[in-house]
């Protein structure tokens, strides 16, 4: 009968001691669960130099290609790639066949010409008759200085040979013979946004960095703004002028352009109170208020030192906590600690 008793409250005694238990866990979650502390910085507004950094490939400040007019027979090109050239320095020598034939025509034209002039001041011949002669001696001179030109090639420009497409005996024809380059001073093209076109204006100054020249720091000045935009992009072309004197700065090198596009007064914070969605390019902070982190959307602009810029998403006054904000979600109650 004992037996029987003790079987028969064995089920209450566990149920007990299950509640005992359990109640002991509740209570050490509670104590486990403890309000995060953070730190936070007050939004105020800094002047902030509103810099724009534009990447492209330098280029020359002008190209010519150097080729005859129609094709013919190379006799001799004075010049190699890697060359400086002035203007006005011949720099290929063409088949002069060509010129030498039409120049036994024009000295035949001007002895006919002087000789009839004689006959027409003494009555001999009409003036029609002279004035077609004078007229078939003006095409032929014309034709011969074509001839010259297209027989000895000038550089148009001073610069450098960046390009020797044929060998001295070869027939040139479709490429050029040689492509010359200015290229003191070189240029850079960049595309800026439509935003800015009220502020850029010519000899507006740009810092420069080359790639492949390290840290040095170029100063170029905008030369040109082009008149039309971009459709897609809503951009438009501005050409910066770069100095080159020592001839550096080569034509194809890449380079980053920074602008400036004056000052405004925009909020800083540190850059680990910045935090990036995942799986987007999305940039938050968390804003404490009433003792809770609030979820906050922000535009990023220039990285100053370890702050970011703030274009949009913060207010003056808004208390962006900037330590302590790992893991929270948006609505947490927080615990703001100096």
């Amino acid at each position: 009968m004992k037996t029987n008793n003790f079987f028969k409250f064995m089920p209450i005694a566990a149920l007990l001691l299950l509640y005992s238990c359990g109640d002991e866990k509740n209570k050490q979650t509670e104590e486990e669960k403890v309000t995060p502390k953070v730190r936070i910085e007050e939004v105020k507004l800094v002047p902030v130099e509103q810099l724009s950094t534009f990447t492209a490939s330098i280029q020359a400040d002008a190209v010519n290609n150097i080729a005859p007019a129609i094709p013919g027979r190379i006799r001799r090109i004075h010049v190699d790639v890697g060359s400086k050239v002035s203007r006005g320095q011949t720099l290929v020598t063409m088949d002069a066949a060509n010129y030498t034939q039409q120049e036994t025509q024009v000295a035949t034209l001007k002895r006919d010409y002087e000789r009839y002039l004689g006959l027409y001041e003494v009555g001999g011949i009409s003036k029609q008759q002279i004035d077609q002669l004078k007229a078939q001696l003006d095409v032929a001179e014309t034709a011969l200085a074509n001839l010259g030109e297209n027989t000895l090639l000038k550089s148009p420009i001073n610069g450098v040979v960046t390009a020797r497409n044929y060998d001295q005996g070869d027939l040139a024809a479709g490429l050029p013979i040689l492509t010359v380059a200015t290229i003191n001073p070189v240029k850079v093209i960049i595309n800026v946004s439509e935003g800015f076109y009220t502020q850029v204006v010519k000899g507006m100054e740009a810092k420069i960095n080359v790639d492949a020249l390290g840290d040095e720091e170029f100063m170029g000045k905008v030369s040109l703004i082009h008149p039309t935009f971009d459709p897609v992009s809503h951009t438009f072309p501005v050409e910066i002028q770069l100095p080159n004197s020592d001839l550096r700065v080569r034509p194809g090198m890449f380079a980053r352009v920074t602008m400036n596009f004056g000052v405004n007064e925009r909020p800083l914070v540190p850059d680990m109170a910045v935090m990036k969605q995942i799986g987007s390019d999305d940039r938050y902070v968390f804003v404490e208020k009433d003792g809770k982190a609030i979820y906050t959307l922000v535009e990023l602009g220039t990285r100053i030192n370890d702050k970011y810029e703030i274009i949009s998403g913060l207010e003056v006054g808004d208390r962006v906590i900037v330590q302590g904000n790992a893991g929270l979600i948006d609505g947490a109650e927080v615990e703001v600690v100096k």
